[in-house]
Order: C-alpha cells, then structure tokens, then sequence
C-alpha cells in the first residue's frame, strides 16, 4: 500500500543555505591573474620563451640585422666620404694598425649588387655585422700585395651574397684614402683550388664569403668562396707596422666564442624580465603588464640576438 504525502509536507532543503550554527564561508573570487605556477605551467612558459627566443632570432638574422647594417653603411658612408674630403683635418686611415670598425674603402661592383658600399677594418663577426672588413694582416686594396676583404652571405643585408655571380672581366672598383682603384676579375675558386699568383710589383683583391645551402641547421655555410681580381694600374705605397698576424676569430668562416659571455648576461636579463613580467601580470593584469614589457622585452631579445650572430661564422 502507498501512502501519499502532502506537497506541503515535504521540507525544501536549499543546498547552499548553512545549516544552523554555521557559519556562511566567502563567496569565490573569480580569477584574473596568470595561472598559479605548477611543474606544467612552467614547463609550457619555458617553451614559450624558448619558442619565442628561436622565433625571434631568425627574424633578425635574416632581417632586423639587415636593417641595423644599413643604418650602420648609412653612417659610415658619412663619415668616409667626409674623411675624403680635402678639407677634413682627419685623414682616413691607409695602414699600420687601424682601430677595429674603423672605414677604411668604397667597393663596388655592379655585377656583384655593390654600389659605395663601405669596407669597415676587421673581420671578425661583429665586424661583418656593419658590412664587409677588411683583413687586417693584408694590405689595403691598392697597395702591393694581396688583399682580403671578407662579407657576410646570408645575414646582416648579405652584402657579399651575390659575389658568387661575378665572372672573369668584371670590374671592381674601390676607393681608399689613397685614390680609386680599378681591378679586373680573374678567377674563382673554393678551398683546395691552386692560389693566384701575385703579379711582381702588382696587387690583387680576394673578396671571401661562404656559399652553399648549409642553413643553421649545419650551423655554418657549406663552402667559401674567393673571387680573385688582379689590379688594373700601378700600386701604392702602403705605410709601414701592419699587423703581422689576426686572432682566429677573425679568420674567414670563424665565430667569436667571446660572445658566450654576454649571450649569458641577456639570457639571465630575459629570465629576470618574464618572471618580473609574471608578477605584474598578477598585479595589473595582461593589458597593462603587456604595455609596460613589450618594449622591454623587444630591446633584451635585439640584445641577446645582436650577441648570437657572433657566434655565427663570420662570412655566413
């Protein structure tokens, strides 16, 4: 037998009202700031930033850098074609031992995508960020002897990356505080090739880059490249106490490991930043902490890349 109970019999109990003595907790608070950290969270914010890192360093080294060589040609060009000038009190350097990104010659060669483009001394790879060096052990284009002027391929503007294409009879011309300087293309060649032989009395201009479809994968270029050019005139005098020998970085297809260092102080001034960057959030949510870390974080991530490249071959 079934008994029926009354609808006003039954009591309503309200899950969310506290039984009596209890009392009431705190409403929830809804969540606005950076998920709380855990191993996962970390974790996924370490391979954000890795991913950012490595995003951002292929960027500038096929771009940004590139834009930073021009500005960098732009006012060196300034300051050589004001050295020329007759009335300058300064004279442009032509030997003996010449101060590292020091300009020191104009080439061009149409056929290879040069025009007035400036030749800095040095030849290590933060030399070749600012465009190509001249091999301090050589003497200046024009002078007796060989010279070696090396430049980035790929990176940095890769303004010797289309040297590859100049053929025997193209012309490259230079200009040095000494004058301008005609000189004919002859041969190119890679490692292993038989050298050229320097005329007795003449010159000759050896421009060095890499080739090949090595990438960052390999970590360097494939190959190097030398374009042979002997001198169209007669030779300069060159002034004496040129470097007898360079340090390795500055050798051609060399990095400068003396990057490591630095490459350190901005990876730790980034570790600094996305955990100061974390905080903020917390504290003044994404808008605002994005607002005020973005331009911070561009300026260490140019930073450590501008450090990076020189851990790159000096021709690539």
């Amino acid at each position: 037998m079934v008994t029926e109970v009354a609808a006003e019999d039954i009591e309503e109990v309200d899950p969310g009202t506290p039984e009596e003595g209890e009392e009431p907790g705190p409403p929830p608070v809804p969540r606005h700031g950076p998920p709380a950290p855990s191993v996962v969270v970390v974790l996924l914010a370490i391979a954000l930033v890795a991913s950012v890192v490595a995003v951002f360093l292929a960027v500038f080294a096929f771009g940004l850098s590139g834009l930073q060589e021009q500005r960098s040609q732009h006012l060196l060009y300034a300051e050589f074609r004001g050295l020329l000038d007759p009335s300058s009190p300064v004279a442009p350097s032509i030997g003996g031992v010449i101060p590292q990104g020091t300009p020191v010659a104009l080439i061009t060669a149409p056929q290879a995508g040069l025009h007035d483009v400036v030749v800095v001394e040095g030849t290590s790879s933060g030399d070749l960020l600012d465009g190509p060096g001249h091999l301090p052990d050589t003497p200046l284009p024009g002078q007796r002897g060989e010279s070696l002027l090396l430049g980035k391929s790929a990176t940095a503007g890769s303004p010797f990356g289309k040297i590859t294409g100049l053929r025997r009879g193209d012309v490259i011309e230079v200009r040095t505080g000494q004058g301008a300087f005609r000189f004919t293309v002859i041969d190119r060649r890679v490692v292993g090739d038989r050298l050229p032989k320097i005329p007795g009395g003449g010159a000759l201009l050896t421009l060095v880059t890499s080739a090949g479809s090595g990438g960052l994968g390999r970590l360097g270029p494939t190959h190097l490249v030398y374009v042979d050019a002997r001198l169209d005139g007669k030779t300069v005098v060159a002034p004496p106490h040129r470097p007898t020998t360079v340090p390795p970085d500055e050798i051609q297809g060399h990095n400068d490991p003396a990057a490591w260092p630095y490459v350190g102080l901005w990876l730790l001034a980034l570790v600094v930043a996305t955990v100061a960057g974390w905080r903020l959030w917390a504290r003044l949510g994404i808008l605002r902490t994005w607002l005020i870390g973005a331009p911070v974080l561009f300026g260490i991530l140019w930073g450590l890349s501008n450090e990076a490249m020189r851990l790159l071959p000096n021709v690539y």
